[in-house]
C-alpha cells in the first residue's frame, strides 16, 4: 500500500518537477483525437467531393498512414527529421516552425493526427457514400444547394452513423499514446519505465499503468455508448 501512496502522484499528475502520468496522456490524446477528426473530416470531404486531382494525395495520404507502423511513423518525426540539413538549419537559425520538432509532445500528437486521420477518413468516407438516397432526395426537393445538402444533411448524418466504428478508433489511439514513451515523454507508459528502471521491478509499475488504461477506456467507452444512445436513437426499430 505505501508503494501505491508514494507512486500514485507521478501516475496521475506530477513526479514533483513537472506534470506527468495521466495528465500527459489525457493531454496528447485530446489533442490528437480534436485535430484527428477535424483532419479526417475534411480529407474524407475533399476524397468523397473533391475533384480527381485533390483525390488522388489523400488517397496517397491515406495508403501511407494506414500502410505503416504508428512506431515507425512516430519515430521518423521525431528522430528522423533531424537528419535533414534543412531541420538542422532551422533549429540553428531558431526558426519557429523547425523548433517544434524538438519538442516531443509536438512530434507525438502530430503523429497521432495524422494516424488517427489517415484511419478515420476512410471510415467516414464510407459513410458518406454510403448514406441513405432516400434521405438526399428528400432534401434536393425542398431546394438545397449541393454544398448546403452535405453541410446540414450528409455530414452530420454520416458521423452520427460512424460514432459506433469511431468508438474503437479512439480506444485505438488512447492505447497508442503508451507509445509516447519512446520519444522520452512520461504520460502512464512513461512513468511506469521510469520507476521499472529506478527499482528493477517491472510487475507492480506496469500492472498500475495498465489499471489505468483500462479505467481510462472504459469510460471512454461509456461516454461513447451515451452518445449513440443519444444520436442514434432514430436508428433503433420503434416499439408498437
Amino acid at each position: 500500500m505505501n508503494e501505491i501512496l508514494k507512486t500514485l502522484p507521478a501516475f496521475l499528475w506530477t513526479d514533483g518537477s513537472q506534470l506527468t502520468g495521466l495528465v500527459i496522456t489525457a493531454k496528447l490524446f485530446l489533442l490528437s483525437a480534436v485535430f484527428g477528426v477535424a483532419l479526417a473530416i475534411a480529407l474524407a470531404l475533399l476524397k468523397v467531393y473533391g475533384h480527381p486531382l485533390l483525390a488522388w494525395p489523400v488517397r496517397a495520404f491515406s495508403y501511407f498512414f494506414r500502410g505503416t507502423p504508428l512506431f515507425l511513423q512516430l519515430m521518423l518525426l521525431y528522430y528522423g527529421l533531424s537528419q535533414f540539413e534543412l531541420v538542422q538549419d532551422g533549429w540553428q537559425q531558431e526558426n519557429g516552425f523547425w523548433l517544434l520538432f524538438r519538442d516531443a509532445s509536438f512530434c507525438a500528437v502530430l503523429a497521432y493526427v495524422l494516424n488517427t486521420a489517415a484511419y478515420g477518413l476512410e471510415i467516414l468516407a464510407g459513410a458518406l457514400e454510403t448514406y441513405p438516397r432516400e434521405e438526399i432526395m428528400a432534401a434536393e426537393a425542398f431546394g438545397m444547394s449541393r454544398l448546403k445538402l452535405i453541410r446540414r444533411i450528409v455530414l452530420p448524418g454520416a458521423l452520427r452513423r460512424v460514432i459506433p466504428v469511431f468508438s474503437n478508433e479512439m480506444v485505438f489511439l488512447l492505447h497508442a499514446t503508451a507509445l509516447s514513451s519512446t520519444v522520452t515523454l512520461l504520460d502512464m507508459t512513461g512513468v511506469a519505465r521510469a520507476l521499472y528502471a529506478n527499482t528493477y521491478s517491472p510487475f507492480f509499475p506496469f500492472l498500475m499503468a495498465a489499471a489505468l488504461y483500462l479505467c481510462c477506456t472504459f469510460a471512454l467507452l461509456a461516454l461513447f455508448m451515451g452518445a449513440e444512445r443519444r444520436w442514434l436513437a432514430f436508428l433503433r426499430p420503434r416499439k408498437h
